[in-house]
């Protein structure tokens, strides 16, 4: 498998970033969780990253996938070799 690297950035009372975790989880997938509430640093990281202020931000080794978009990031995944097709 692949050793590319999913970052979420996400905050605890966010929904769509507890279903992104989940489905990571749920496909095996392995993350690193950003607490962009709890820790300024990720929060000014996952801005610069996305342009943005929403979150989900997820990162797949460099792609940029803002909210919970599942064709997209399914489609990274594949890409990055994260998932079989």
């Amino acid at each position: 498998m692949s050793k590319a690297k999913v970052i979420v950035y996400s905050a605890t009372w966010c929904a769509f970033c507890h279903a992104a975790k989940d489905y990571f989880d749920k496909i095996g997938v392995k993350y690193t969780d950003k607490d962009v509430e709890a820790d300024p640093k990720s929060a000014n990281e996952c801005v610069e990253k996305s342009g943005q202020r929403g979150i989900p931000v997820i990162d797949i080794d460099g792609d940029i996938i803002v909210g919970f978009d599942r064709p997209k990031i399914d489609a990274s995944l594949k890409e990055h070799g994260l998932i079989k097709s």
